[in-house]
């Protein structure tokens, strides 16, 4: 290099350091000071990266806790081994787990829905999903009628797109409040926007609000199943962006969707703190609705507990990563204040079990029954009308769809055989059921697609047009 030549960008990337944000603020200091030979590459060296970490050769071991009991369950279960082995080469990774309710989504190598994966000093966002903190609580309200439960849920509760207007919104605790303005994922004015907007609703899909009795005491029992809506929506897509930035410093040969955070920085400690606020305010999108219930029906409640599937777990510099995993484990939640939940399909009990740690199943025991199919391939393994087929479901059941659209594709037959993952959770030692909730009824968004406005104006356009 020559001597008082104005160095540039070319030259510090000839030297071998990778371009970035730092290298304006360098090159200034280096040409106003003159930095050459010795005290250039000493003042270079605070911008030395480490050399990329390469993939595991080979996948890190994981226990397999599930089998193909028929044809339909072969594919699934190959699909889902075969992503997992992918997933298991990405670097920071030294063990993980798949369940019985295991189902592939996304590209291979994605973790596949019903599996752990445990991480050494890193956080994963996109091994939690977008829906992070997916979770279910219980509350039991003693004898009750399930009928009256059912109804004041559904005048209580909120399904579909979007939150509650300002008239129907529920107060916003003070103390979660502070927590998002004082965290750098959580502060933006959207994001308090929804989080206040969104505090009692359930969004749609597979969230449920179920009713049912105690196979124990008889007493009624109501389960929300839901996640964090926009806040935690919008965390995840903060999350996925900063982990990019780090995998193409990191690890450029990692899947992007496998980016991770790494726990040591500042990103990493800002990042596990906003999940600790979202998994606070996850809660409490639980409670209000069962709240409201209770004081609706002027009932005390005689009990309460819950437990989340889609999140991130810490032990020691450990971060196990459950993308549909029940944790057994106490040391996971700490706030426990009962045994753990696991529902299968809506003419089914919601189990409550409990169970031991073992080397297999890493601390957790399976979320629900899982598909082995997508949507789209169950409804159209489906004949006769939508009405026929909810009927013959359902029968029995007091079942409500929030949109009064009915959606086929969340009636049982949608779902794994029930039995067959709960033989499966006896036979890999993944939980003891302690006692079920009987399906009494429950309420889920149902198809609100059908007649949202957006598709009720393109129909309109279509019909002028012809």
């Amino acid at each position: 290099m020559k001597t008082n030549t104005k160095i540039t960008g070319k030259d510090l990337i000839n030297l071998g350091y990778r371009q970035g944000k730092w290298m304006q603020e360098a090159l200034v200091y280096i040409n106003e000071n003159q930095l050459q030979g010795d005290a250039l590459q000493s003042y270079l060296e605070q911008y030395k990266l480490p050399d990329p970490l390469p993939l595991h050769k080979t996948p890190v071991d994981f226990s397999i806790n599930i089998k193909a009991e028929n044809e339909l369950e072969e594919d699934n279960v190959s699909k889902v081994i075969n992503s997992m082995q992918t997933l298991m080469k990405t670097p920071t990774l030294v063990n993980g787990a798949i369940m019985p309710d295991a189902c592939p989504t996304g590209p291979n190598g994605t973790i596949p829905v019903g599996g752990v994966a445990v991480a050494k000093n890193a956080i994963h966002p996109g091994m939690h999903s977008a829906d992070i903190c997916c979770s279910v609580m219980l509350t039991d309200l003693g004898k009750v009628n399930p009928k009256d439960v059912l109804d004041a849920a559904h005048a209580n509760t909120h399904f579909g797109p979007g939150g509650r207007d300002r008239n129907t919104q529920f107060r916003f605790p003070k103390e979660l409040l502070e927590a998002f303005e004082n965290n750098y994922f959580l502060k933006d004015q959207q994001m308090i926007l929804a989080a206040r907007a969104h505090l009692g609703t359930q969004g749609d899909g597979n969230h449920f609000l179920f009713v049912g009795t105690s196979k124990k005491t008889g007493n009624t029992m109501m389960v929300t199943h839901h996640g964090s809506r926009g806040p935690g929506a919008r965390l995840y897509t903060k999350g996925m962006k900063i982990a990019e930035r780090f995998r193409e410093i990191l690890s450029p040969e990692t899947l992007k969707q496998n980016a991770w955070i790494p726990f040591d920085t500042v990103e990493g400690q800002d990042y596990w703190q906003a999940l600790q606020t979202i998994r606070q305010w996850t809660k409490t999108n639980h409670e209000v609705i069962h709240n409201s219930v209770s004081e609706s029906l002027e009932i005390a409640i005689e009990n309460r507990y819950w437990n989340e599937h889609n999140f991130v777990f810490k032990e020691g510099d450990l971060f196990y990563h459950a993308k549909g995993a029940t944790p057994l484990d106490a040391k996971f939640m700490p706030d426990i204040t009962g045994p753990r939940l696991i529902p299968l399909n809506m003419s089914e009990p919601v189990l409550i079990v409990d169970g031991a740690t073992t080397k297999t199943n890493l601390g957790f025991a399976p979320h629900g029954a899982g598909r082995n199919v997508s949507r789209t391939q169950h409804r159209k393994s489906k004949t006769g009308s939508i009405m026929q087929i909810f009927k013959e479901e359902t029968r029995g059941l007091d079942v409500r769809f929030f949109s009064k659209e009915i959606d086929i594709t969340e009636l049982p037959s949608a779902y794994k055989n029930a039995q067959t993952v709960r033989n499966q959770m006896e036979e890999y030692g993944l939980g003891n059921v302690i006692d079920e909730v009987l399906p009494y009824g429950c309420i889920m968004a149902g198809d609100w697609q059908k007649n949202a406005p957006w598709r009720v104006k393109r129909e309109k356009r279509r019909r002028n047009k012809s």
